[in-house]
């Protein structure tokens, strides 16, 4: 498959009710110093806050990018792709790492190791590799188990 025809993930945000980073993962160059990352977060922060995307995912232009984005309790998803990507594949993106997040802080946020696998586990260096929240929990999970069990070998 070509490079060009595979869908592309520009970056994953998860933030708090502040704006503050919990899990973010860039697979772009678009924002090289973290002072950028972090004035993007911001904007976005500011300008999706008053949606009310608890329901479901909302769509919006900002700079030239499409955002994902989705609401829980004290959570902010974010999934963003260039201007040309397809929101669909998107917002499947969202809402698989959504549900992945939602079953593992079940317990509490001391699952953040494994929020953060997730986020590997459905993008790889931009590039959607899964879509399924079930079939990337177990990824997580067994990788989790395997890192108990086999600890020498991680």
């Amino acid at each position: 498959m070509a490079r060009e025809s595979c869908p592309t993930v520009k970056k994953i945000l998860l933030l708090d009710s502040e704006g503050k980073r919990v899990a973010v993962k860039y697979y772009s160059d678009d924002w090289p110093t973290n002072s950028a990352k972090l004035a993007f977060e911001k904007s976005v922060f500011t300008k999706t806050l008053k949606s009310n995307a608890r329901v479901e995912a909302e769509i919006a232009m900002f700079e030239n990018n499409i955002v994902i984005y989705k609401f829980f309790q004290d959570l902010h998803f974010f999934v963003t792709g260039g201007d040309d990507e397809n929101e669909l594949i998107l917002a499947t993106v969202l809402q698989g790492f959504f549900d992945a997040v939602a079953l593992l802080l079940r317990e509490a946020l001391e699952n953040l190791d494994l929020i953060l696998l997730c986020l590997d586990e459905i993008v790889d260096g931009g590039y959607v590799t899964c879509f399924l929240n079930s079939q990337t929990l177990h990824i997580c999970t067994l990788s989790n188990i395997s890192m108990f069990l086999f600890p020498r070998f991680q």
